[in-house]
This record gives C-alpha cells, sequence and structure tokens, in this order.
C-alpha cells in the first residue's frame, strides 16, 4: 500500500498560463462591447420614444385647436341659419312680387318688367331662359356679367338653372340636325359658373351653399345620369371636352363631388387638360393632392404646355419649372409630321402650321406667367414672322411663262396634254356644240382634212418646231365658204372673205379641227 500525504502539507498551485490570461481578457472585452451596444440601443429606444411622444402630444395639440375651431364655426354656423333664412326669405319675397308685377305689365300690354333674362328669370321661364343665352354666343363676356345679376332676381336660381340647361345635360334631347350642328356645352358652363355667386350664403361665405335638400338630390341624379351615358359618350377616354367641362362645374356648382369618384375625375380631367378651366377645377373637386402624379402624367404624354398651366395653379413651380417643359414643347412641335410619303407638300406645311401654333401658345405663356426674363420671347417672335411670311409667299399664284400654251379664244392655259392620250377624243372643261362639220348648213369637206399623226395627242410636247412651212396648205386655210373654226371656240365664225389663215406656232392643236375627231364631243 502507497503512503498517503500528510493532510497538513502544502501542496504547490497550479501557475495559469499565458493563453488562459489572453481568454479572460477576450471575454472582459466582448462583454464590454456588449454592455455599451445595449446601453446605446437602449438610449436610441428612450430618444425614439421621446421624440414620438413629444408628436403625438404636437397632434392632439392640433386636433383640439382643430376640434376647438371646429366647434366655434358649428356654432358660428348655427347662429347664423336664422339671419341667413331671414335675408333669403327677404329676396324670396322681393323677387315673387318683382315677378308678379312683371306678369300683371305683360298681361296689360305693358313692359316686361325690363325685358331680356332678368325678365325672363324673374318669370322662372327656363325655356325662355335658355334660348336668350344660347343666341348670344358673340356676346359671351356680356353674358358673365348679366346673367349673375338676372339670377339675383329669381325666386328659385338652382332649379331655374337645372330646368334651362336640361335640354342638352345630362342628355341631348335635341334632334340630331340641331345637335350636329350647334354645340351648346358653353352656355351650360356659363349658367352654372354664374349659379354659384348668387347660391353662396350670405353670412358665412363660400363654405356653405343655399341649395334646398330637394335641388340638392336631383343634382346629385343628374350626375349619376351623366356618368350612366358614359358609355353612350365613348367612354371616359373619348368623351366630348365640353361635356367634360359641363359635369365638372355641375359638381361644383351645387356642392355633390363624391370622394369615391375621385379616380372617374382624374381621368376627365387629364383628357380635357388642354380646357383652360380645368387646373381650378381638378382642385375644386379634391385631386390637389393628386396633382404632382397628374403633371407627370401630363408630360409624359407630351402635354408640356398643359403641365405648366396646372403647376401654377398648385403652386409646383419649383419642382416642376415652366421654361424647360416650355422648350420641350416647341422641340416637340418640330418633329416631323407622318403622313403619305407621296404627299410631302401637305406634310410640310402641317408641320409649320403645328410649329406656328405651339409659337403663339408658347409666347401667350410667357406673357402670361411673367417668364421673359427667363425665356426671352424675341428669337420666337422673329421664327413666327418667318413662318407666316413664308405661308404669305405660298398663297400668292404662280406667275404663267411666256410660252405656255394658251387659248385662241378664252387666253387661258390649254388643257393638259395628257387628256389627249386617248386616239380620237379630246377631254376638255369648256361646253362645245355640234361640229360646224355636222351642221346642215354647211359642206362636209371631210376629205380636206387629214387625221394628224397619233404623235400629236400624247402627253409630251412634239419633239420638233412648229413652222408654217412644216403645216400641210390644207391646215393653212379654211376653204372657199367654209367659216373658219378653232378647236376652242364655242362655234362657228363667220368669215366676210375667203383670207389665208395662218397657221400659229403657239396654237398646235388646231390640228383637232379634223371632223372625225368632233363627233368625240357628242
Amino acid at each position: 500500500m502507497g503512503s498517503v500525504s500528510d493532510p497538513g502539507e502544502l501542496t504547490e498551485l497550479a501557475q495559469p498560463s499565458f493563453e488562459e490570461f489572453q481568454k479572460q481578457t477576450s471575454l472582459m472585452t466582448s462583454c464590454t462591447l456588449l454592455w455599451k451596444e445595449l446601453s446605446d440601443h437602449f438610449t436610441t429606444l428612450e430618444e425614439n420614444l421621446m421624440k414620438k411622444s413629444e408628436a403625438l402630444k404636437e397632434m392632439i395639440g392640433a386636433l383640439d385647436s382643430q376640434t376647438q375651431s371646429s366647434l366655434e364655426s358649428l356654432k358660428r354656423r348655427e347662429a347664423t341659419i336664422e339671419r341667413s333664412v331671414e335675408i333669403v326669405a327677404g329676396k324670396v319675397g322681393e323677387r315673387a312680387r318683382a315677378a308678379l308685377e312683371s306678369l300683371e305689365k305683360a298681361r296689360d300690354g305693358g313692359d316686361d318688367g325690363g325685358g331680356g333674362g332678368e325678365s325672363l328669370c324673374l318669370k322662372m321661364d327656363a325655356r325662355g331662359f335658355w334660348s336668350f343665352v344660347t343666341a348670344r354666343k358673340k356676346e359671351l363676356e356680356g353674358l358673365r356679367s348679366q346673367i349673375p345679376a338676372a339670377l339675383v332676381d329669381c325666386v328659385d336660381p338652382a332649379m331655374l338653372v337645372l330646368e334651362a340647361i336640361s335640354e342638352v345635360f345630362p342628355v341631348d334631347k335635341r334632334g340630331s340636325g340641331e345637335k350636329m350642328t350647334n354645340d351648346f356645352g358653353w352656355a351650360c358652363v356659363v349658367i352654372l359658373e354664374s349659379l354659384a355667386p348668387v347660391m353662396v350664403d350670405p353670412v358665412i361665405g363660400k363654405t356653405r351653399l343655399l341649395v334646398t335638400p330637394s335641388v340638392k338630390e336631383k343634382a346629385k341624379e343628374i350626375a349619376e345620369t351623366w356618368k350612366a351615358s358614359l358609355e353612350e359618350r365613348g367612354r371616359v377616354e373619348n368623351v366630348k371636352t365640353p361635356d367634360v367641362h359641363t359635369f365638372l362645374q355641375h359638381l361644383v356648382t351645387f356642392g355633390i363631388v363624391k370622394s369615391e369618384d375621385l379616380g372617374l375625375y382624374r381621368k376627365l380631367v387629364v383628357g380635357s387638360a388642354w380646357r383652360k378651366q380645368m387646373p381650378k377645377l381638378a382642385v375644386l373637386v379634391g385631386l390637389g393632392d393628386q396633382m404632382p402624379d397628374m403633371i407627370e402624367e401630363l408630360i409624359s404624354r407630351g402635354q408640356q404646355l398643359d403641365a405648366v398651366h396646372f403647376t401654377y395653379e398648385v403652386g409646383l413651380v419649383d419642382k416642376f419649372p415652366p421654361v424647360p417643359l416650355l422648350k420641350a414643347y416647341l422641340r416637340d412641335a418640330k418633329k416631323t409630321v407622318a403622313e403619305d410619303p407621296s404627299n410631302t407638300g401637305r406634310a410640310s406645311h402641317l408641320v409649320a402650321r403645328k410649329e406656328q401654333s405651339a409659337l403663339k401658345a408658347v409666347l401667350k405663356c410667357i406673357e402670361e406667367y411673367k417668364l421673359e426674363e427667363e425665356f426671352p420671347p424675341e428669337n420666337l417672335k422673329k421664327r413666327l414672322e418667318q413662318l407666316e411670311k413664308t405661308k404669305t409667299e405660298k398663297r400668292k399664284p404662280a406667275a404663267v411663262p411666256a410660252n405656255k400654251r394658251t387659248r385662241a379664244s378664252y387666253n387661258g392655259p390649254m388643257p393638259p396634254a395628257k387628256a389627249g392620250r386617248i386616239t380620237n377624243a379630246y377631254v376638255s372643261s369648256f361646253p362645245f356644240i355640234r361640229s360646224p362639220s355636222h351642221s346642215p348648213q354647211y359642206a362636209s369637206p371631210a376629205a380636206a382634212y387629214p387625221s394628224p399623226p397619233t404623235t400629236v395627242y400624247s402627253n409630251r410636247s412634239p419633239p420638233y418646231p412648229y413652222s408654217p412651212e412644216l403645216i400641210p396648205a390644207s391646215y393653212q386655210a379654211s376653204p372657199i365658204g367654209y367659216p373658219a373654226y378653232n378647236g376652242y371656240c364655242n362655234g362657228p365664225v363667220p368669215v366676210p372673205a375667203p383670207a389665208p389663215q395662218v397657221y400659229h406656232p403657239h396654237y398646235p392643236q388646231q390640228h383637232h379641227q379634223h371632223a372625225h375627231h368632233q363627233q368625240a364631243y357628242y
């Protein structure tokens, strides 16, 4: 058996190695870094929570302020209802009395209450009011100021307007003939625009429209009927711009915009973006937030000029600078129009006309938005004058050459040579009477007029010069007692004496006097 060590005896402790020390140091470093990372993470979370908390406090404060403002507005609107109703009722009473007086005067044969639109509005004569407006398209600017004043005197202006435009909106009820010749969309727009200020609340203002529930419901039905008729109008992509303008103005005037129809409104606005009022109507129907996307869509479609008008309407000039858009619009206008290769003359004319229109539109845009410093218009004006000058010169009649073949009796150009390609037949736009050779009062010396060679009637000029010496005698003089006859006269020309007829070198077509050819005119 081995000996047992004494417990009191000290044993030698094992010394740690350098590798173990390095491991411990590395572990401590990792723990320190991890602690710092966790600490930074929690600090970031705390800061984010604080920021969100501040943002929520600001939002709550803004909502409280907005709620308070809305409550005050509602209280004010409620307090002003009685006053607004009182004012409107007073106006209705005055209008009713004025209408009765107008009817009395008209029945007695006296004055009709002032005549014109005001009298028609007093009488609530919707059909007469519509005829009054549509007959004065040339007085459009005057109508824009007269119609609102006339509608103010109406007992129920909103109902009068709906009944007046019902002839063509929402569905055109006229006959096909009138419908094809007259487009009264302009009249609908003018009337609807004139109604808008009339329905404004006299106390609150534009934020409240004075539209009775029954009229507003009827206006909604009209809008739905128009939307349902889009298939007949060629769908959204092909509907006419006057119809689109009338529909959108109808929505704005009666305050019946629907948020679920914003997609439809956008398609209609983009499709008729060239209309001057479209940017403003787009904002009024609730498309203000979609304007940047709509402007980009217009640019992608090559409608840079329309995009400029939209940018100024919503204040996006910094995001969409107008000058580069206008220059791009002019570059596109100069591109060649695809035409039939055999009709290059007409293609160049269309290109010039398109460039002229583009120059005029850009010059007007520069003037309207005061862009002269950024886009000087002098060069554009010079180019426009050059195109106008070229157009004027092309309109001048071309000079007729001195050696141009002319008619002996009509002092005009001869018919084209190719008209005589068919042997024994000559085509002319002038009426011919029966040839003297077939008239019973003259002899028919057919043998004295031998048929000329076929080459005379070809589509090219003869290769030899004409001279009296080269023409047979039978062609130079008429028989005795026979009246001289020129192929371009409408009848025989009496000859007092048998004078010889000298053949003129510029009238080679005298060969057509042959009686055999005269038979082709009958």
